[in-house]
């Protein structure tokens, strides 16, 4: 048990280490990024880290694509729908292009704060970045657990964003109301010439004798113009 454990917490060190060397390598020019677009630093370093796996997947390693961008490519070292690039850099620069251009997520310039990680990964997930529900939950959290918010360049006197629950507001009728509602469904029929008790009843579906106790009637007998209460 306690070798499992000792393997699974180098297991774990491991990869932030790997991870920590993959943000040192690729800050700077996710920086450069963000300061000629507004795109968060820590938006970019995460979705590469997450598409990538920091760099080690064959995609990254073969093909210098760290974001899981689709299109032809010519490296007879992998048979992949991947794109490939010349450089990493290059893939940097193309994600930020991919925002810009395509219409699902070039509005997020304009909706989004420039420094709310959050908001941007969401976006780009409702944007249709990724198939996964999770996916943005999981860049954010990759944002978070290494601190890439840091990178971002926020003014000392930066809040984050605090998203309001709507609150549902129940209505209250008062009693008059109700009254005036229940009244309102209620149905009368006028008597015409000819009309007896028994006659209106079934014509509505119901009993003279139900009629009798709604109208306080102690006879059948009714006149051409009187109202009753079906």
């Amino acid at each position: 048990m306690l070798i499992w454990l000792a393997l699974i917490l180098l297991g774990s060190a491991a990869q932030s280490q790997t991870v920590t060397q993959y943000v040192e390598e690729h800050t700077d020019h996710a920086q450069e990024l963000m300061r000629a677009y507004d795109v968060p630093a820590s938006v970019i370093l995460a979705v590469a880290i997450h598409e990538s796996a920091a760099g080690k997947s064959k995609v990254a390693r073969h093909l210098n694509n760290h974001f899981g961008i689709k299109g032809s490519n010519s490296n007879a070292e992998i048979n992949s729908s991947y794109r490939d690039f010349e450089s990493a850099d290059e893939s940097y620069d193309n994600f930020v292009e991919v925002l810009q251009n395509r219409s699902s997520f070039s509005k997020l310039f304009d909706e989004c704060d420039q420094y709310d990680y959050a908001a941007w990964a969401r976006g780009i997930q409702r944007g249709g970045y990724a198939s996964s529900r999770t996916w943005a939950k999981q860049v954010i959290a990759i944002i978070n657990k290494y601190e890439l918010y840091r990178y971002d360049e926020r003014p000392d006197d930066y809040a984050e964003p605090v998203k309001i629950a709507p609150v549902s507001i129940k209505k209250h009728h008062s009693r008059s109301y109700k009254a005036k509602k229940h009244r309102s469904s209620v149905k009368f029929y006028t008597v015409r010439k000819g009309d007896n008790l028994n006659k209106i009843a079934e014509s509505h579906g119901t009993s003279s004798l139900s009629l009798m106790r709604k109208n306080g009637l102690k006879k059948s007998a009714l006149k051409p113009g009187q109202k009753i209460k079906l």
